[in-house]
């Protein structure tokens, strides 16, 4: 199912789109709720007791802030860079034991979504909050290493991750593949997905209903689009409302 928020009546002609850029966990990879696994890991590794009241004020924030660089989350739970710092090592190690273990999959359809894009003359760029690590590790193990000409991680934009434009705004500048900023869609799983979107004056914006956030987040941080998969991308710029 695709909707359109209505506050966003002069959404652009979908064929104008010539660079399409991608979040990964969530929207186009499915990885179960492993985030949430690998916070627990991190949270030991600073002492945090789990079934504690600052171990489930932790969780919260993790899970409102879903697409935010994770170093950044840290940052802001546990205050100085030295915690921050060992924590996204745990995280980024439990994670990517999650994945050499056969935990992740792709979304239904996003594969080929992806190629059908691809196909019709459309640059793919895939982006994450995970450190360049781990992203690697997720594309190894979907074996989706060449699949796209760019992927990229705060770090490969300057260190600033969702919800700045950042990441966006590199794609945009690497690839060459659009004239305009307009000429953009972004698709995400979360709030932070569409907010980073918006910032980069996108001219598509929407978010998948396969992930972290809802429709309610959605349309608060001003997606043009809401989309049940980013499988119902390549239809929805193909003209499909």
């Amino acid at each position: 199912m695709t909707s359109v928020t209505p506050n966003t009546p002069d959404a652009p002609d979908a064929p104008g789109i010539r660079l399409v850029v991608l979040d990964m966990a969530g929207t186009t990879v499915a990885d179960g709720g492993l985030v949430e696994r690998a916070f627990a890991a991190a949270a030991a590794e600073l002492g945090v007791e789990p079934g504690s009241a600052e171990h489930a004020g932790h969780l919260a924030y993790v899970r409102a802030t879903m697409g935010e660089s994770k170093i950044s989350v840290f940052r802001h739970l546990f205050g100085d860079e030295d915690r921050a710092r060992r924590a996204n090592t745990a995280f980024e190690k439990a994670y990517g034991d999650l994945v050499d273990q056969g935990l992740i999959a792709p979304v239904p359809g996003a594969r080929e979504a992806i190629e059908e894009l691809t196909a019709g003359g459309r640059t793919v760029v895939l982006t994450t909050g995970f450190a360049r690590v781990t992203q690697d590790a997720v594309l190894d193990a979907l074996g989706w290493r060449g699949l796209v000409p760019l992927t990229l991680c705060p770090a490969d934009a300057g260190g600033r991750g969702r919800p700045y434009p950042d990441m966006v705004l590199e794609a945009f500048v690497r690839t060459k593949a659009a004239e305009d900023v307009r000429q953009i869609a972004v698709a995400g799983d979360t709030s932070y997905d569409v907010l980073s979107g918006v910032r980069a004056g996108a001219g598509l914006v929407a978010g998948v209903r396969t992930g972290a956030h809802g429709d309610a987040e959605f349309t608060a941080a001003g997606a043009t689009h809401v989309l049940d998969s980013v499988a119902g991308l390549p239809g929805l710029l193909a003209g499909d409302r």
